[in-house]
């Protein structure tokens, strides 16, 4: 996928999350440590229709297989992959029963032997059926449980072929367990009715969908799929609901914090900041669905008063993966109205300011593709000693800076004058 910010707002919701986490307090009991290493499962669909050659004229089978080559050579070295496939060892033609039950883990979920995986994958042909349902409760098996968030991508051109257990089903079962899991699926056909069930699938768990088109977009998307179970792992995300206006929005402390936003909403949630600190945020939305062109996500901060203090924006034209943007702000303005809040360690009253943080959005969807539920949106929290930008060199001011420019204007004449006539003297002598 083609990710459409521009470098400078990269890099500066990259510093922000890098600065928010950095100053997030340690992890405590019951929260993810950093020893659990990230866990992703790839589930690949081998089924017999996989043999159709409509993705850059090849097969879908060999386009995936080149993909999953070069994801496998990039692995970042802490992630723990697993492969499980299906649909690839019962013929079709054969017995519907036991077509049905074809799904196996053919690398279990551990540091990542490359040459052996590479291997494993070429050696799958197009065969049977097509058991998504049962695939994804045997990949929840293979990740196991833990405190932090394991991710299932699923790669298929197909709905399932079964019928029992049903993917949307089975992918509401494993959101309901609350063991952390999201499912990303990638679909290789445009079919409306693949697309309907892989945006289920992704819409119960929290992940996102991708229509694939060319074997490079497969890859590139893989890549951030299985770089942003590597990335975000380490703290997983919170679930918060924001509200319809400030006045009774959620109060947040520093975190990752995970919602939805229904089309043209306005999400709101409130963050305390007390004099002498900065307030950093930052926000992605998921666009997994298809979108009309020309679309974006607006993150402002606003005092409780309704005046809007500072904003961040992205924008995108097309599909993309994802929209992201951020901001900062401290108190450095005598105009700011101070609210009281209550510690809640020590039970007393402390000057701090209520900010607003909402989150808006400009999208809109072509005709047959469904609004609910809303986009997922990932919503990061700091509040560090704040770090006011130092002044630049100063010329001085009033009759000061007056008199520096005149003597600089009046040397400046004289030097020109003098060479001018250096020049004349030289050009008459010779």
């Amino acid at each position: 996928m083609i990710n459409r910010r521009g470098p400078a707002a990269s890099v500066l919701v990259g510093m922000l999350a890098a600065l928010t986490i950095a100053a997030m307090p340690p992890a405590s009991a019951g929260e993810p440590t950093e020893e659990e290493a990230p866990k992703v499962e790839l589930v690949l669909d081998s089924s017999g229709s996989m043999r159709a050659t409509d993705i850059d004229g090849r097969s879908r089978m060999s386009v995936a297989q080149q993909s999953f080559d070069e994801v496998v050579d990039a692995l970042p070295e802490e992630t723990q992959l697993g492969i499980r496939v299906l649909g690839s060892r019962i013929p079709v033609a054969n017995n519907q029963a036991l077509g049905c039950r074809d799904t196996q883990q053919i690398m279990p979920v551990a540091t990542v032997d490359k040459a052996r995986a590479k291997s494993a994958i070429a050696t799958m042909r197009p065969t049977g059926w097509t058991p998504i349902g049962l695939a994804l409760r045997g990949a929840a098996r293979d990740l196991g449980t833990g405190e932090t968030t394991r991710r299932i991508v699923l790669i298929t051109d197909g709905e399932d072929t079964c019928g029992s257990p049903g993917p949307c089903d089975v992918a509401r079962e494993l959101a309901a367990q609350g063991t952390h899991l999201i499912v990303d699926t990638l679909g290789l056909t445009l079919d409306d009715k693949v697309r309907r069930q892989l945006t289920c699938i992704a819409g119960a768990t929290g992940g996102t969908y991708t229509a694939v088109q060319h074997q490079t977009q497969l890859t590139s998307r893989l890549n951030q799929l299985v770089r942003r179970a590597h990335d975000t792992y380490r703290r997983t995300p919170r679930q918060v609901g924001g509200s319809s206006r400030c006045a009774n929005a959620p109060i947040l402390s520093p975190g990752v914090y995970a919602d939805r936003e229904r089309f043209a909403e306005h999400r709101w949630y409130r963050v305390a900041v007390a004099p002498g600190q900065e307030l950093r945020a930052s926000v992605s939305v998921a666009l997994d669905r298809t979108l009309n062109p020309d679309y974006g996500v607006l993150l402002r901060a606003v005092s409780t008063s309704g005046q809007e203090i500072v904003r961040g924006t992205d924008a995108g034209s097309g599909r993309t993966d994802v929209l992201s943007t951020g901001l900062r702000w401290s108190d450095q303005r005598s105009s700011a109205t101070p609210e009281p809040s209550t510690s809640t360690e020590t039970g007393t009253e402390t000057a701090t300011n209520l900010v607003c943080l909402v989150v808006s959005n400009s999208f809109s969807v072509p005709a047959g593709v469904q609004t609910a539920p809303g986009m997922p949106l990932e919503l990061t929290v700091g509040v560090v000693p704040s770090s006011p930008t130092p002044g630049g060199p100063s010329l001085g001011r009033g009759w000061l800076l007056l008199v520096v420019l005149a003597g600089a204007g009046l040397f400046g004449g004289l030097l020109t004058g003098w060479l001018a006539r250096w020049r004349v003297a030289v050009w008459k002598e010779n």
